[in-house]
């Protein structure tokens, strides 16, 4: 496919082919393999240390893979170089990836001197070019959507964990991307604000929204996602559909897992 050729419609949204990525001698991804299409949600689970996160990064190009093919829609990531100095070869490219993959990080990375809804609003309107009074609308709606309509004028010091977290959702959103990539969304939670963002993902993977979901919560993995990939030290060691995975684990390394994170 060429860059001015529409996608397939059938293209997977995000594809992951044969992926290695090292830090220096530190090979963290030794030739991982995902498919993530339109309107499925894909979950990563594993022990911390296993990719999950990097992988994740991986696909939004905020890291440089040393071998295997990212491809966006059809479209493959143009690199140049080999190994550790392989980068991609295409700024615009990138650019355009990344506009349509929105990351939800660990840390809800909200701007404190902006207002939560300008926070949801500066993506669309710095990145994209967006008129305000366009944008404002969707970002009310947004903010509506995940539950903290009446925080627009708020600073995000003033909001809870789990309210930040939300609000970074609807910053997420407000881009209309092709797909969220979650990484962690949780983790950083006290068990009660938790709840408040997992009825959100359950609410957009409900929808059909295509998302990648990097999580330590098994029950959360288990109840959105259409194929989970269980990843330990840098490979895949089991993936399939949440009721097998979950149901009949065939590693022994899963079920040691699976028996390690289950609810006390």
């Amino acid at each position: 496919m060429t860059r001015n050729e529409p996608a397939p419609k059938d293209a997977p949204v995000i594809e992951i082919r044969d992926l290695y990525k090292s830090y220096g001698s530190l090979e963290v991804l030794k030739g991982v393999s995902i498919t993530a299409p339109r309107g499925h949600v894909v979950s990563l689970i594993g022990s911390s240390g296993s990719g999950k996160s990097t992988l994740l990064r991986c696909c939004n190009l905020l890291e440089d893979s040393q071998k295997g093919d990212v491809i966006f829609e059809g479209e493959s990531v143009h690199w140049r170089g080999e190994g550790l100095n392989r980068r991609p070869a295409d700024r615009a490219q990138v650019t355009r990836f990344r506009t349509n993959l929105s990351m939800v990080f660990q840390q809800f990375n909200l701007w404190a001197h902006m207002t939560i809804l300008q926070n949801v609003m500066e993506a669309p309107v710095t990145v994209l070019g967006r008129d305000k009074a366009e944008v404002e609308p969707l970002a009310r709606q947004l903010l509506d959507k995940v539950g903290i309509g009446d925080k627009c004028d708020a600073w995000p010091a003033q909001l809870s964990g789990g309210q930040q977290q939300r609000a970074a959702i609807a910053r997420a959103l407000c881009m209309e991307p092709k797909a969220l990539l979650f990484d962690e969304p949780t983790s950083a939670l006290d068990p009660e604000l938790q709840q408040e963002v997992v009825k959100v993902i359950k609410d957009l993977a409900a929808e059909h929204r295509t998302m990648i979901l990097v999580t330590h919560d098994m029950r959360l993995a288990r109840d959105v996602s259409d194929h989970v990939v269980f990843l330990h030290q840098g490979k895949i060691e089991e993936e399939g559909p949440p009721e097998a995975l979950f149901g009949a684990p065939k590693s022994t390394r899963l079920q040691q897992f699976l028996s390690a994170t289950a609810p006390a």
